[in-house]
Formats: structure tokens, sequence, C-alpha cells
């Protein structure tokens, strides 16, 4: 009988922030499927490992994906790490390709997960608690209050048309482009905050769009709350 996958969300940084699910499933899962190269270089393997040190003594497997926007170089990456994880199930192991924050928002393991039930193997979610939902916590206030939208945008492509959406803007992945990004937020009179590695040892918080640097970690998320 084939194996399952599952894809495990973390959290966003801080290893107290892991699900109950989360870890019951990294406990239960035959091999730890790590996003990258090297476990040492791999944020999601380092929260995990803060919450369950033993998990190095787990098998492991890693999955690599270039940063690229390639969506040929991407879609060969992920097939061939889903077909690396699909050889493990074939032994009638369970998978668990961990992840940042939730698999659900933005995440490299939907991509794989798709392929893997698309090969006819079974794979689920266990959903991680969002970066930016932590971010807000942090900065101790809510994201929207009664009936404003919350709007997740890609920061790493065009905002200048969804900086003018109504409610809460989150961006995310904008650390490629923080000048450009910071530059537009200034142009359009937005007041912005930011985190770098929310919940991690280096963390760095913004209180406004003036603090916010021309360089920032890949792990940088920027709430612009409703202009009033």
């Amino acid at each position: 009988m084939a194996g399952k996958l599952y894809g495990i969300g973390v959290g966003p940084g801080d290893p107290e922030l892991m699900t109950l699910k989360a870890l019951k499933t990294m406990k239960a899962c035959d091999v730890i499927a790590i996003p990258g190269k090297n476990p040492s270089e791999s944020v999601a393997y380092r929260i995990a490992e803060g919450a369950y040190p033993e998990i190095n003594e787990k098998e492991q497997l890693l999955i690599t994906t270039p940063m690229t926007k390639d969506l040929k170089v991407l879609n060969d990456a992920y097939k061939k790490g889903a077909e690396a994880i699909e050889k493990l199930l074939d032994e009638g192991k369970s998978v668990g390709l961990l992840t940042l924050g939730d698999p659900t928002i933005y995440s490299t393991y939907i991509y794989v997960h798709r392929n893997v039930i698309q090969d006819g193997y079974e794979a689920e979610i266990i959903n991680g608690i969002p970066s930016f939902c932590a971010v807000s916590a942090k900065f101790g206030d809510s994201l929207v209050d009664r009936d404003e939208p919350l709007h997740v945008i890609p920061a790493s492509y065009q905002i200048e048309d969804a900086l003018e959406l109504p409610g809460t803007k989150v961006l995310m992945k904008a650390a490629s482009k923080l000048s450009e990004v910071k530059q537009t937020l200034k142009e359009q009179g937005c007041q912005a905050m930011m985190i770098e590695n929310c919940g991690m040892p280096d963390e760095k918080i913004y209180r406004s769009t003036d603090e916010i640097p021309e360089k920032g970690s890949y792990y940088s998320l920027t709430v612009i709350k409703n202009r009033k």
C-alpha cells in the first residue's frame, strides 16, 4: 500500500507557534522532506527542529526549486520533487514536506501537492499560522475591523493598482523589490509597517514607511492599513 504525503505548515518563524497537529504529523511521518539543498540552511527545517529536536533522526529528502519566475523551469522542478516523493510513497512510507507559514498561501508545497495528487497518490495539507497573522499580533493590533476587506498581495509584481483597494493590504515577498515598493508607498501616501523574519532571532520591526530599509530579507512582510 502506497504511503501518503503531508504538507506541513511550520508557521511564521517562532517554533512555539507550530500547531500541535503539525508536530504530531512530523513525529508520525517516516520521511521528512525539506525545501532547499541543505537542512541547516532551510528556515522551515530550523523552525521544525526548534519544536521537535528529534526530527534530525528521521530519514530526510531534500526538495530544491530554483528562484525564478520561469514557469517551465519551475514546473520541471516541481515535477522532479513530486517524483522523488512518489518513490518513497511507493515503498509505503509517509512523507512530511515542511513549508513556512501555511501551505495554502504562496507556498511552493502546493505545486508538488498537485503533481502528487494528479499522479494518483494521497496528500493532505496540515495548516500553519500565516506570517501576516503573526506580524499583526506582533504589532498588537488587528489586521481588519468590522467590514474592512483584507488583501494579500505578492509584492514582487506590480502593486500600484492594489494599493488603491479599500481596507488593509498585506505585501508578501517584497524583498527583491523593496526599494521600489518603498518608493511606491511614499508616492501614494501610504503609511506602512514591516517586519523582517517575524518570530526569528534576527527579527526586525519597522513602524513607518520612512523606517523601512531599501533592502530586506526574503522573509519581509509589509502591512498597509486603510487610509483614514
